[in-house]
């Protein structure tokens, strides 16, 4: 799944991305820090993965693996 980062707050490491269905999901620190990124911008494309209860469990770069 992909979105757009919508917010992103560099001292919590956690956010809220916009789903192209207009849809917001939040995504939490753990999440972030499984990316192995060091930040994201405002508008930034991503790539979402989450768990079976549809919980973000890693936000990384639509070109990573």
């Amino acid at each position: 799944m992909q979105g757009t980062v919508a917010s992103y707050d560099a001292a919590t490491r956690s956010g809220v991305l916009l789903l192209d269905d207009g849809t917001e999901m939040r995504f939490p620190a753990r999440a972030f820090d499984a990316s192995g990124l060091r930040l994201l911008r405002l508008g930034q494309r991503v790539r979402i993965d989450t768990d079976p209860d549809g919980t973000v469990v890693r936000v990384t770069l639509p070109t990573m693996i």
